[in-house]
């Protein structure tokens, strides 16, 4: 009788896993989407949820995750972001997961940008624009210059608009507005 007590064992437990394998199976077939319907991606629920908060919030959420207060930061993630607890959880387990920085939302625009800024920024490099034709050469050097404001100006130079080139030109460095129109008329056509 003890030689079949074992295997007996063995038998019931097989079956019991089975019987649990074929439930699980069933109720995640049941649940809308089937199986084949993917859980939203982890790194990408994060960067969302860090969407989510502002720039105290995101530290203070932070602050909770790294001391291990996980119900903490679920709680305050719940209060801030007005979403649901299961939702608030798993915001704070793919965050926990995928650490992002804070990203202050893009402000946009009231008014179209113009071409030329009202105020140009300055560097920390100086930047040199050089234009020459034949024996005569110009050089432009200023740190409220870059490839991109240079670029702007030679396009408006190459369209014909010589005043617009050379007001943005001033604008951008320390030269007069002979020396820019001069500096205009070098570059290749």
């Amino acid at each position: 009788m003890e030689s079949l007590l074992i295997p007996l064992l063995i038998l019931v437990a097989v079956t019991v896993a089975v019987v649990l394998a074929t439930r699980a199976w069933s109720r995640r077939q049941q649940k809308p989407g089937g199986p084949e319907q993917a859980p939203p991606d982890s790194a990408e629920l994060a960067r969302a949820a860090a969407a989510r908060l502002s720039e105290d919030e995101h530290r203070r959420l932070y602050a909770l995750i790294a001391q291990g207060q996980a119900m903490a930061a679920i709680k305050l993630y719940y209060e801030v972001s007005g979403l649901g607890l299961r939702a608030s959880r798993d915001a704070v387990a793919a965050l926990a997961a995928h650490p992002q920085p804070f990203r202050s939302a893009p402000q946009k625009p009231s008014e179209p940008e113009p071409d030329d800024d009202e105020t140009p920024q300055r560097f920390p490099y100086r930047y040199r624009a050089i234009a020459s034709k034949g024996d005569v050469t110009r050089e432009v050097s200023s740190n409220m210059l870059n490839d991109e404001i240079y670029g702007r100006i030679r396009t408006l130079a190459k369209s014909g608009d010589i005043e617009a080139a050379a007001t943005a030109l001033t604008k951008h460095s320390d030269i007069t507005m002979k020396q820019a129109r001069e500096f205009l008329a070098l570059l290749d056509d």
